[in-house]
This record gives C-alpha cells, sequence and structure tokens, in this order.
C-alpha cells in the first residue's frame, strides 16, 4: 500500500518538529557536522533566514506528522555564485526507506528550476551510502572529495559533494 503525505512549504511553528527531527542527527551521527543540539528557537530562526533569503524550505508530513524537510541555501557568497545553490534533506529516523525523502528532494529540485537555478550541490559526510544513493537516483553526480574535513566523535571525517545541473 503506498504511504499517504503531504509536501508543504514549512511554517516557523514547525521548528520544534524540525528540531526534533534534526538533533538525533546532531548527537548520534557523523551525517552533520553540528556538534551542539538545536534549539526550537534557533531552529526557527534559520527557517526564517532561509525565508528571508528567497529560497526554499519544504516539509513532509504524515498523519498530521512532520517526518521530514528539505531545504535550499545560498553555496557562496560571491554575486558569481548566484546561479548555485546547497541543499539538505533529513528524514526522521523512522521514516526512512519509503520513498517521501525521494518525493521531497524532487519538489525542493522543482522548485529551485522553477526559480531558475543552475547548479545544486549536496554535501554529504562519507561514508553516507543512504544519500549517495537518493543524490545519485536523482541524477547528482560526484564532483569532489575531501579528505579529512571535519573531526567529529573523536575521528576524522571525509565529505563529498554531488552536483546536477538543472535543465
Amino acid at each position: 500500500m503506498e504511504e499517504k503525505f503531504i509536501i508543504r512549504d514549512v511554517d516557523p511553528r514547525d521548528a520544534g518538529a524540525i528540531a526534533e527531527i534534526y538533533n538525533p542527527y546532531v548527537t548520534g551521527t557523523v551525517i552533520t557536522f553540528e556538534e551542539t543540539p538545536v534549539t526550537s528557537a534557533e531552529m526557527r530562526t534559520r527557517i526564517e533566514n532561509t525565508a528571508k533569503s528567497g529560497f526554499p524550505y519544504i516539509v513532509a508530513e504524515r498523519d498530521n506528522r512532520l517526518i521530514g524537510y528539505a531545504y535550499a541555501g545560498q553555496w557562496r557568497a560571491r554575486s558569481a555564485y548566484r546561479h548555485t545553490v546547497e541543499t539538505s534533506i533529513y528524514m526522521a529516523q523512522d521514516c526512512t526507506g519509503h520513498g517521501a525523502g525521494t518525493i521531497l528532494y524532487k519538489e525542493l529540485l522543482e522548485r529551485l528550476k522553477q526559480m531558475n537555478f543552475h547548479v545544486v550541490l549536496g554535501g554529504i559526510t562519507l561514508p553516507n551510502p543512504i544519500s549517495v544513493r537518493l543524490h545519485e537516483k536523482l541524477g547528482f553526480k560526484k564532483v569532489a572529495h575531501f579528505t579529512e574535513a571535519g573531526y567529529k566523535f573523536g575521528r576524522w571525517l571525509d565529505v563529498g559533494f554531488w552536483q546536477l545541473t538543472l535543465k
């Protein structure tokens, strides 16, 4: 049976639920290089800053529960980079592997395309085969590999970048 969920624009009131999705990645994984859990207030500020910057920020909801979120942001500050964005996607850890993340990410990419962005970059802490699989399924190609770019939980971590050119 196909799972039913909705994708909608984020609302700043989603900050608490988004922090609940994100913080287990902060405290228990190397997927994010953040090392301190994020408060609801800080997450709300991040959501509002993304909106003020004009970038899309969307969420997936099932049975009135937020199960994932995805957004884009500025990749680099110089004006010549204005057509390139970096994306992030996080799913509740009990909601992975059911296709919601793929649909959520596809919607984000479609919005970026409609906004006339040219290149989308996804940075991935390595190893992370689930994220690599998701990006490659959506047409991203690996374009960079930085060794020992981050340090978390007592070990050095590599980071790869995957790129998608929107047409």
